[in-house]
């Protein structure tokens, strides 16, 4: 009789550690989720770029803060120059608005628009990354040294640790976020 109650003591103890796990194990998901928004998803759809691929670059950049600004003058959600807003406004005939750059679906529009830019002029996304960073222009020039890249199309060594590590950064959080909302 002792073993039996005994018994069952222990499957019920089990049972409420089992239970009290699992609430913890989703607590815990939906806590990370929720690090990993998804604002301006019309912008975001409608920019032919890859949804994760544009929310790790803002979360990134900017945390997803519409106000931020770099100490180099970058504004934004993705963090965007002037001069680049204003080239990336041009070529997609887009109106510019300097006094918008903080608007988040201004900003996400033009920065996947820019994105979308570098992705079309490198044939290696993290080269493509690189310059979102960097600029395109010193990619260039990175590329046509040939301890940085092997081919001329993609960089095999990023020289600025800074550039390494957001490359690497975004890289992270496109993982998470394609393991939080990709259906695939």
């Amino acid at each position: 009789m002792e073993r039996t109650k005994n018994k069952k003591i222990i499957l019920i103890c089990a049972a409420a550690t089992t239970v009290l796990l699992i609430a913890c194990m989703l607590i815990g998901y939906f806590t990370l989720k929720s690090a990993y928004p998804r604002p301006y998803r019309s912008e975001v759809q409608a920019s032919q770029v890859s949804e994760s691929l544009v929310y790790a670059v803002a979360k990134a950049e900017s945390g997803f803060r519409e106000g931020a600004e770099s100490g180099a003058g970058a504004i934004g959600l993705m963090q965007l120059m002037p001069a680049t807003a204003e080239f990336i406004c041009r070529k997609e005939r887009i109106p510019f608005a300097f006094e918008r750059l903080k608007e988040g679906a201004y900003n996400i529009r033009l920065g996947s628009a820019y994105l979308k830019y570098l992705l079309n002029r490198f044939e290696n996304e993290d080269t493509a990354l690189a310059a979102y960073n960097a600029g395109e222009g010193t990619v260039r020039e990175w590329l046509k040294r040939e301890e940085l890249s092997c081919d001329g199309k993609s960089l095999t060594h990023i020289p600025f640790e800074e550039t390494e590590n957001y490359v690497k950064k975004v890289k992270k959080f496109r993982k998470i976020y394609q393991f939080f909302y990709d259906k695939t």
